[in-house]
């Protein structure tokens, strides 16, 4: 290290504290507020502060050693209590918050012992630029991304492989910022680049790896959805070729009820004609569409789902309460609906297949509870079913579905439960009603 009067020491144990909290926050999702989050972590700068300045003087030898070891654990723990992402995400940020602080310590020592005769106030100056330039860089070309990569750890990576990625991590780091004797310091720089490379190029590896992952995540959950849309599109295509059949079928009963009305209205029968009309009236009144809810959409979906459910023997039972004008989107009623109805049916079948002649049944309640959207869904399935992540397999729900639930339900804070009981499958959903 450079030495140094303790004041010196002060000044840049502050802009490497500062340097750092910058660094982190810029990459992390703090579960308080941007006052609170740097209350706390000055608080921790106040608390920290002291104690180091009074060990650089004590013994500057164990402090060079020592010193950037312990405020990293002291800054975790403050980091691991302010952070709101997952344990295993947050260590991994703190450990490349580490990796870009050794980036600006050492690179702030290096270049002030090659270029300004070990001057510390070159190492200052250098500190600051290269802390300036890693903020601007990371605000302005990987916030973004770092967030999508969280999102796409916690959802795509094994704990194992993300424990020893930050296992190595942390190794580079240490061997970065070891102190080397006299016999090292001619392979100093060149062992320092070389580590800095190997383990930037490591995390920009895994970055560009992950981000690749989720973002075909979410190109088969989009593709899951068209395949939504296209089962959506031929039920409504049964509708309207259901009602061009009935309207044909209306012409035609009209036209031999007008020529019965007519002989009726001249032979003077008007008792027959009266008895004939209530007689038709009754007949109109039994062939009515059943009404399941006041929403058209979800109406005309569950409409469609249930005959099909009817067409395959399957015992149906509906308990349906949308409003007309509901504040959740038709869209989104409709896909949480039809997949889950779709569901049903695929489980009704494979159950059946599983035992010939057995009994299925359908239950689906819809009800709205104050602020909540309450669904469920309840039918007869096989009796074995894996799960993966709380979630049934795609071979257990027939592929799609579960999926296109989970992203139509996350917008209104909806968080869908799956559950097989011995042979009986419960699907079960609250959302939040805008």
């Amino acid at each position: 290290m450079l030495g140094g009067s303790v004041y010196v020491a002060f000044i840049r144990l502050i802009i490497s504290i500062l340097g750092t909290v910058l660094l982190f926050t810029l990459m992390d999702e703090p579960r308080f507020g941007r006052k609170k989050t740097w209350f706390l972590y000055g608080s921790m700068f106040i608390i920290v502060l002291p104690p180091s300045c009074i060990w650089y003087v004590v013994g500057h030898e164990s402090f060079v050693r020592l010193a950037p070891l312990s405020l990293f654990i002291v800054f975790c723990l403050f980091s691991l209590y302010i952070s709101s992402t997952h344990l295993f995400l947050t260590f991994y940020k703190l450990g490349f918050t580490f990796y870009l602080m050794a980036v600006f310590v050492v690179g702030g020592i290096i270049c002030s012992e090659s270029f300004f005769g070990g001057n510390v106030w070159a190492d200052i100056i250098v500190r600051i630029l290269l802390i300036a330039l890693l903020a601007f860089f990371i605000d302005k070309y990987l916030r973004n991304s770092i967030k999508e990569f969280g999102v796409y750890v916690e959802d795509e990576l094994d704990w194992f492989s993300l424990t020893v990625l930050i296992i190595s991590l942390f190794f580079g780091i240490a061997f970065v910022i070891r102190p080397l004797d006299e016999k090292e310091m001619k392979y100093r720089l060149l062992q320092i680049v070389m580590n800095f490379f190997l383990i930037g190029s490591l995390q920009l590896m895994v970055f560009r790896l992950y981000l690749h992952i989720g973002k075909e995540s979410e190109y088969r959950t989009e593709n899951q959805l068209m395949q939504m849309n296209h089962r959506l599109l031929e039920r409504q295509m049964e509708f309207l070729e259901e009602s061009v059949e009935s309207g044909r079928r209306i012409r035609h009963d009209a036209r031999h009820h007008n020529m019965v009305i007519a002989e009726y209205a001249r032979r003077g029968q008007t008792d027959e004609l009266l008895e004939y009309l209530g007689e038709y009236e009754k007949n109109m009144e039994e062939g009515q569409a059943t009404v399941i809810c006041e929403n058209i959409a979800v109406n005309n979906i569950l409409s469609a789902y249930t005959k099909k459910a009817e067409r395959e023997g399957i015992r149906v039972s509906l308990d349906v309460h949308v409003d007309r004008e509901c504040t959740v989107l038709d869209i989104d009623l409709v896909t949480i609906l039809s997949n889950a109805y779709e569901n049903a049916i695929y489980g009704c079948l494979g159950a059946r297949e599983q035992e010939a002649g057995r009994e299925c049944f359908i239950d689906i309640t819809v009800k709205k509870k104050k602020n909540k959207l309450v669904i469920c869904c309840i039918n007869t399935c096989r009796v074995e079913a894996e799960f993966r992540n709380g979630y049934p397999k795609p071979e257990f729900t027939g592929g799609i579905g579960v999926s296109s639930i989970v992203k139509a339900s996350k917008g209104y804070g909806g968080e869908p439960d799956f559950k097989n009981d011995n042979g009986t499958f419960v699907f079960r959903l609250i959302m939040n009603v805008p």
